[in-house]
């Protein structure tokens, strides 16, 4: 007998769902009663893989019931997805049509399904997510700031006031999160323990890549965006690159690595040996990060702290 795949199609009154390889189309309510059908449904079914698209958030109810229902889960990338429907052919666009090729995806890359984190990561996640936004809008207001009028200066100073004032906000909220959690309180010290890593890098980490410390170097490194995906075609070799994974993560990494070829002295000496040896200074960058993440994927497996030697 065929595995069957399912994909759903997530919006903000419904889910478009689609079965694969029978074909079967169909569609529920996105509110409890919908979810309870669905999930009555699919349980008989048995099936190998159930598939959602990452929305924006509408789709974390959806996830969050079908886990705990015991279904097989994975929450995809948009962005694969939509590249995958261009290379099969499929430009028409319904729901019913994305819940399919959503299908079709997961039959065809055989995603491992992951566990959903729990509420107080998810809520973690929201509050560095909200720091960030902060953080950019304050940037965004300082260089409005240079090129305004003296009488609209006065307006962006009082926004900035009120956005400092959010951000400490926020920041108090973040660390009564981590420091109220034991684990959470462990995590942190060990991760701090590496020269470059500072709480707000550590914070980021444990909430925006909770995978840390569980997989292997390759697949830490694919998931944070720093594998490097080879370009070569018969005796033409063009540059390895890095891209996808999840950028908030990735971008986390680069300033820890930035501070880390300066204060980390094992970081140090790789770098400028990198750059000794001919490499460009961003390639030379960017493999102190993906070594920084590899050293810490290590810590947190054994659970030692950072020791230079």
């Amino acid at each position: 007998m065929e595995p069957l795949f399912v994909g759903i199609d997530v919006s903000k009154d419904r889910l478009d769902v689609a079965l694969r390889p029978t074909g079967d189309v169909f569609a529920v309510e996105r509110n409890a009663a919908g979810l309870a059908a669905l999930i009555e449904k699919l349980q008989p079914l048995a099936p190998a893989l159930v598939a959602l698209e990452a929305t924006g958030g509408f789709e974390t109810v959806a996830a969050a019931a079908l886990a705990a229902a015991g279904l097989p889960l994975v929450v995809v990338n948009p962005a694969q997805v939509r590249a995958f429907a261009k290379a099969i052919g499929r430009h028409a666009k319904t729901d019913a049509i994305d819940a399919a090729v959503i299908a079709h995806f997961a039959d065809a890359t055989r995603p491992p399904p992951r566990p959903l984190p729990d509420a107080a990561t998810r809520l973690l996640a929201d509050l560095v997510a909200r720091r960030r936004q902060i953080i950019e809008m304050i940037g965004a207001e300082r260089q409005r700031e240079k090129r305004a009028p003296r009488r609209l200066q006065k307006s962006i100073a009082r926004l900035l006031k009120a956005l400092e004032r959010e951000l400490s906000s926020v920041d108090a909220d973040i660390d009564d999160a981590v420091r109220g959690s034991a684990v959470w309180r462990e995590t942190e010290d060990l991760l701090a323990s590496v020269p470059g890593i500072g709480p707000t890098i550590a914070r980021t980490l444990i909430a925006e890549l909770p995978e840390l410390g569980r997989l292997d170097r390759k697949k830490i490194a694919a998931l944070a965006g720093l594998a490097p995906f080879t370009r070569q075609s018969g005796q033409w070799r063009g540059r390895s690159f890095i891209g996808g994974g999840r950028t908030s993560v990735r971008a986390a990494l680069f300033m820890g690595a930035m501070v880390a070829r300066r204060h980390n002295p094992v970081l140090q000496a790789f770098y400028e040996r990198l750059v000794a040896a001919g490499k460009p200074k961003m390639v030379a960058l960017i493999a102190v990060a993906r070594k920084l993440l590899t050293i810490l994927n290590a810590i947190l497996r054994d659970r030692k702290p950072w020791q230079a030697a």
